[in-house]
Order: structure tokens, then C-alpha cells, then sequence
């Protein structure tokens, strides 16, 4: 029976930290942003330099490792031992799930300087989904407080 609660735990921390990924690219829409007016200018790229989002840390990631440690470290010794051994094992889970979920949501991305067509000068950063290098011609789609690059 522990076996199985130590199963679903993990279970359960998995599937937490794959409902916290989001994407950041230029090509993923949310459902907020669909059927809503957005403004377009065109520019030229002058740089790109590759820079990291960094992962969530919502607290979900935490949670979920705190409950599988907790029912893990359970399954330790008997009586006080084990009371003792779930509670260090709910930490240690806690600690390594908030260090998983900022793992699995750190995105690699790329900041990209564009010199707008009436000479203002803008940088956007998203995700790594298409390839950008000086010169290219490029259009800046905004709206919603958000801005993306695409050819």
C-alpha cells in the first residue's frame, strides 16, 4: 500500500510541474490574446544575443515534493521513527521539488534589438523558435503589454 502512495505521489509531482510549463515564444498565442487587435510595425534586426528565462517558482513544485517526501520518508522505520523520517522527508522533497519546477520551466531565449522603421530602437526577448541576425527584415507584432518578433 506504501508503495502505491509513494507512486502516486510522484505521479502527482509530475503532473504539477507539467501544468506550470508555459511558453514565451513569438509563434504561441494565449487564449486572452486570440481575436484581439494588435498593432504591427517593421524594422530591421541589429542584434541577438542568447539570454535565459528563468523557471517558475510557484510553489506547486514545492507542495508536490513536500507530500511525496513526506509519504516516501513515511515508509522509514516504525512509530517515532517514522513520524520523524516523514517529516525530514517532506522537506527534502519540498526543497527538491521547488528546484525541479524552476528546472523544468527554465526557457532559453534571445533578446532582439530591432531598429524600428521611423528609427526608434526596441528589444524583445522570447523564446529560441526561429532564427534572427542582423539585418533581417522583421516585423513586431504588440498588443495586451506583450510584443513578439517574427520574418
Amino acid at each position: 500500500m506504501r508503495k502505491i502512495l509513494v507512486s502516486a505521489g510522484a505521479l502527482a509531482l509530475v503532473s504539477a510541474l507539467a501544468g506550470c510549463v508555459t511558453s514565451r515564444s513569438g509563434d504561441v498565442y494565449t487564449r486572452d490574446e486570440a481575436l484581439r487587435e494588435q498593432s504591427v510595425r517593421f524594422g530591421v534586426v541589429e542584434q541577438v544575443r542568447p539570454v535565459t528565462i528563468e523557471g517558475t517558482r510557484s510553489g506547486v513544485g514545492a507542495a508536490a515534493g513536500a507530500v511525496a517526501g513526506g509519504i516516501g520518508g513515511s515508509t522509514i522505520g516504525h512509530g517515532e521513527g517514522s513520524a520523524v523520517a516523514a517529516v525530514v522527508g517532506a522537506v527534502v522533497g519540498g526543497v527538491a521539488g521547488q528546484a525541479i519546477e524552476e528546472g523544468t520551466t527554465k526557457r532559453q531565449a534571445m533578446e532582439i534589438t530591432v531598429r524600428l522603421d521611423g528609427g526608434q530602437v526596441i528589444a524583445i526577448v522570447q523564446e529560441t523558435t526561429e532564427t534572427f541576425s542582423p539585418g533581417d527584415r522583421v516585423r513586431i507584432v504588440s498588443g495586451g503589454g506583450s510584443s513578439r518578433v517574427s520574418h
